[in-house]
């Protein structure tokens, strides 16, 4: 019976049905670091999910995916570690970076990082991106990026906004009146706008605000459930206006059992590039609760194993 209960808590610990949610490392250490050899062979035996027999050579070899997975699994952690002890203007620099090698479904990181950054933070990820890459950030997205995209992603990393508590109001309605008609006009894409990206690239996040709610009045409809025409311009609007939404999505998103290994992975850098701001950690979690109808903090206990968990879930304490 002890034998059975060993293989089930090893195989609990693999989390070889939930790809994706980490190992559970101390399980594993205290399991097979306490195992007989011949308890390893009737795991493996036992195991065909994980190993398979070889029977002309007479011993049990691991399946290449198993190999892969493990892998990946125990990568999280430390991936996660390293990131966290990385200066936070080089976590960001190195988010882009990745976004520019992987194309076109990863530019929406770069808007992230451009968007929900300080006026500071983004300089400073500039600084970092010549000091790493030598070239500045701006170079490589226009050399990289062709088309509207690259005229709304080079206006939004390039800008350093106004971070004071003045807006005008007269200004936001004129242009909450611009982005109206651009969403409006028949056979232009708003991102193409040359108005549009002004307004997103140069105005303080307040005077945004602003212009959401006169934009909401003009239209008699929520901006950021209309405007359909460009992924990259529905994550700058809501980065730049409901940063908390976009990440708890993301979140959610990540968390997803049927989620694929690119979507998993999600979870390691909003929690890693975000924990350094409690307020904003806050935020993200009350708007995951609101949203979901559970705390974040609950769905990280449940779905994930180990020391990954572990460290995800004091990153969070960290905004209590």
């Amino acid at each position: 019976m002890a034998h059975t209960l060993d293989l089930e808590s090893i195989v609990n610990a693999f989390s070889g049905k939930n790809v994706g949610m980490g190992v559970d490392e101390k399980a594993l250490i205290s399991t097979l670091g306490n195992s007989h050899k011949d308890h390893r062979k009737l795991f493996r035996k036992a195991s065909k999910g994980f190993f398979e027999e070889d029977e002309e050579r007479a011993f049990e070899k691991c399946h290449d995916q198993f190999v892969k997975h493990l892998k990946l699994e125990f990568s999280r952690f430390n991936n996660a570690v390293v990131m966290w002890s990385m200066h936070p203007w080089e976590r960001d620099a190195r988010v882009v970076k990745k976004a520019l090698k992987k194309g076109d479904e990863c530019y929406s990181l770069i808007v992230e990082v451009a968007c929900t950054r300080s006026s500071d933070d983004l300089l400073g990820a500039r600084k970092a991106y010549h000091s790493l890459f030598d070239q500045s950030m701006e170079e490589d997205i226009a050399s990289n990026i062709h088309g509207s995209r690259r005229k709304l992603l080079v206006g939004l990393v390039s800008a350093y906004r106004y971070e004071g508590n003045k807006v005008k109001d007269d200004l936001a309605k004129s242009d909450a009146k611009i982005l109206a008609e651009a969403v409006a006009s028949p056979g232009e894409k708003a991102i193409e706008n040359d108005e549009v990206v002004r307004i997103l690239s140069t105005r303080s996040k307040l005077h945004l605000q602003q212009l959401y709610k006169h934009f909401n009045q003009i239209k008699g409809s929520d901006l950021l459930a209309g405007v359909s025409d460009s992924s990259l311009l529905n994550d700058a609007l809501l980065c730049l206006l409901k940063p908390s939404v976009y990440f708890s999505k993301i979140l959610n998103a990540s968390l997803n059992k049927d989620a694929d290994k690119g979507t998993k992975k999600w979870l390691t850098r909003v929690f890693v590039t975000r924990a350094d701001h409690s307020d904003e950690m806050k935020e993200i979690a009350e708007e995951y609760n609101q949203r979901y109808g559970e705390t974040l903090a609950q769905n990280i206990q449940e779905k994930i194993r180990g020391n990954y968990r572990d460290f995800l879930l004091t990153l969070l304490s960290k905004s209590n």
